[in-house]
């Protein structure tokens, strides 16, 4: 196994940049968090190929500035795996690509089964790579030789992967679809914080009353804050299911609340001022939430669209097939090819008059790509079409 480095200072940043910058071709980029272990989303490694230069790994924490790596590679194509998932840590640490090749999107364009780093790797080119690491702490220090080597690895073999598939994307015809994704990938905007994030609380359907999902809301809150100061993942400090439990034990006392065998963690009784605090808080709260979250812009669930709009029902129903077949021809997911909101949506309510040009226009307007629209727009508009048709010739239902 080979001796790797991790490169902890600037001095290091600037001399692995000069090599990097030497190298040639597309930049394979790989970032490790430690998800489920701490509360920010921060890179804990940061792992670069280039041709000719070779890997190198960086430990962002004590690295206080990648302007010399962002220098030697920004302009370069960068390459990851899932970049969606990377790229809000490397803006963290200002570094930001002008253009990427998504390994994992385009296998699902091209219609891999897998489309893992693994399966992808095994798939393309013959080779198997160990996982054993992929759920590890990376905020550990110092990191093991062996989590050094599995990290190396998932950028070592990504350039030769992007060259694999982009023979594949030509050979199908795919390569301006990829294009636009990847464009897409760069360009999308954050999603904005929902509006009621502690309603994610797991086991929350079973508190009943405003007044119980008040103090549900504010222990919440409380977890949220001090998992915040401590950067440890929220459920590491006291899991969902402890805090549920405090909420249906419907303490009288401090006292009562540490007696509460299913309130546990490891934060439980060491900050149990705080968590007394937030049930006082939500006991006295003059806005206790409502039983059911605000439905904000989403739509009923298509179950319900028989009786609450039935022309959008059968305008779903008549174009959801025709979508699912060409993205069976296209050997692609259909959410790849259309997401299932973005067809519902415009089923719900449809531009008037319904053509493939105002179709078209809608599906732009709600995100969708031009090779998208290419592909759906008409289908969509002749499949409304029917379905009005075939609705005004059904025969009428005796009185």
């Amino acid at each position: 196994m080979a001796d790797y480095v991790v490169i902890d200072e600037v001095a290091g940043v600037v001399d692995a940049a000069r090599r990097l910058a030497a190298g040639t071709g597309p930049v394979a980029v790989d970032v490790e968090r430690a998800s489920g272990f701490r509360y920010s989303q921060r890179a804990y490694l940061v792992q670069v190929f280039r041709r000719d230069a070779g890997v190198f790994l960086f430990d962002p924490p004590p690295i206080s500035d990648f302007s010399a790596l962002q220098e030697a590679i920004g302009s370069e194509e960068w390459v990851l795996h899932a970049a969606s998932q990377d790229l809000p840590s490397l803006r963290e640490l200002s570094l930001e690509p002008v253009t990427i090749f998504d390994t994992e999107l385009a296998a699902r364009l091209l219609g891999h089964e897998r489309v893992g780093l693994g399966a992808v790797v095994e798939d393309t080119l013959g080779i198997t790579l160990a996982k054993a690491h992929s759920a590890s702490d990376w905020s550990t220090r110092p990191l093991p030789q062996s989590w050094l080597e599995y990290a190396a690895l998932d950028v070592e073999h990504l350039v030769d992967v992007r060259d694999k598939l982009v023979a594949e994307l030509a050979e199908q015809g795919k390569t301006e679809f990829a294009a636009q994704e990847f464009q897409a990938v760069l360009e999308r905007a954050p999603k904005p914080p929902r509006e009621e994030p502690w309603r994610r609380l797991s086991g929350l359907h079973t508190v009943r009353g405003r007044r119980a999902l008040a103090i549900a809301r504010e222990l919440w809150h409380a977890r949220e804050e001090y998992a915040r100061e401590q950067d440890v993942a929220p459920g590491r400090l006291v899991p969902d299911r402890a805090l549920v439990a405090a909420v249906l034990a419907d303490p009288k006392s401090k006292s009562a609340l540490a007696a509460v065998k299913e309130f546990t963690g490891r934060a439980s009784r060491s900050q149990l001022d705080r968590w007394w605090a937030a049930i006082e808080a939500g006991r006295a709260s003059t806005e206790p939430p409502l039983e059911r979250a605000r439905g904000g812009d989403s739509l009923p669930p298509p179950r319900a669209w028989a009786d609450r709009n039935p022309e959008a029902d059968a305008r779903l129903k008549a174009a959801r097939p025709v979508v699912d077949a060409r993205a069976a021809e296209l050997a692609m997911p259909v959410e790849n090819l259309l997401t299932p909101d973005t067809l519902r949506r415009v089923a719900w309510s449809p531009p008037e008059p319904v053509s493939a040009a105002s179709i078209g226009e809608a599906l732009l307007a709600l995100g969708a790509r031009p090779w998208q629209v290419d592909q759906t727009a008409q289908l969509i508009a002749d499949a409304f079409v029917d379905s009005v048709q075939s609705a005004s010739q059904a025969p009428e239902t005796a009185s």
